[in-house]
């Protein structure tokens, strides 16, 4: 068993997620999925060496698979040392590893507490009378664990942290920038990360022969872009953006959308979130996507 950081190997990987109940498992498959892993819920043990053929028969389009296999099925826990070692017998090139995840008696204890649910192993009696005979079940599972994580101490946001910086060898950690125009009248993007409000800049709208077209028309375009305010703005924005993605990543975000509005969201808008685009692209690190939510929304 090792405590802490275990060896990455290299390949297709298959992480089989375990632990005690309460001890973190749903943020841990939630973070792996973000980190682009096929995740399986509470997965039969004694179906492990289906998906281990199913990763090797894939030519390299299944890299990445996490299985979480909790005391919801604890009637097949006595296969899964045998599915184990015929993973291992069967020489595959998949990399195993088994992340267990746990915590100390009187944290799981308030945990469940707080969330009001009942122990799996103990529904009429008492938390803590679960959670004892839980613990004694997996002894000798946390024992061949390759990865224990006491998440006593961890925030919800640490133990992601945690996971995404254990496991991030397995990604190319792109990031994806969205950037999307909307207009304000048909109400701001409920998934946006981050909003500006662009309607201080001088309106198109008001210009005849530019009111029919959208801030993709470079006529439009370069209305929006000639003034000074504009610029200003600009350079201010890109300065912030800059500076935050790289945060963002840093924090393990795998996507962050920016939601750029004016009034009806078809000239100002538009044309800030095209610049933008450009001026940001696609590089190693992020990929950076533009979207116009109602541009076309009063286009007749």
């Amino acid at each position: 068993m090792l405590e802490g950081e275990g060896s990455p190997g290299t390949g297709a990987t298959l992480i089989i997620i375990t632990g005690m109940s309460g001890a973190g498992k749903t943020i841990a498959v939630q973070s792996l999925e973000d980190l682009g892993f096929f995740c399986v819920d509470n997965l039969p043990p004694v179906l492990i060496p289906k998906f281990a053929e199913l990763i090797e028969q894939s030519n390299g389009k299944i890299g990445k698979v996490a299985l979480v296999i909790d005391l919801r099925g604890r009637e097949f826990f006595t296969a899964l040392s045998e599915s184990l070692n015929y993973i291992r017998n069967h020489h595959y090139t998949t990399h195993c590893e088994i992340l267990f995840l746990d915590a100390t008696d009187s944290v799981l204890v308030q945990r469940y507490k707080e969330s009001r649910r009942r122990h799996p192993l103990a529904p009429e009696g008492m938390p803590l009378d679960g959670i004892r005979l839980e613990r004694k079940m997996l002894e000798e599972l946390k024992n061949s664990a390759t990865q224990v994580l006491n998440t006593s101490t961890m925030k919800p946001a640490q133990l992601k942290e945690r996971i995404i910086s254990r496991f991030s060898h397995l990604e190319s950690q792109m990031l994806s920038v969205n950037i999307t125009s909307f207009g304000f009248k048909y109400g701001i993007p409920i998934d946006a990360d981050l909003v500006f409000d662009v309607r201080f800049l001088p309106n198109p709208h008001y210009i005849d022969h530019l009111r029919p077209n959208t801030g993709q028309n470079s006529d439009v375009y370069e209305y929006v872009m000639k003034w000074p305010e504009t610029q200003a703005f600009l350079t201010k924005l890109l300065d912030m953006l800059h500076f935050l993605i790289p945060q963002y990543r840093k924090e393990g975000k795998s996507q962050v959308i920016i939601g750029i509005g004016c009034t009806g969201g078809k000239h100002r808008s538009v044309a800030i979130s095209e610049y933008l685009g450009k001026m940001l692209g696609s590089s190693e690190t992020e990929a950076v996507t533009v979207s116009h939510r109602d541009a076309d929304r009063d286009r007749h």
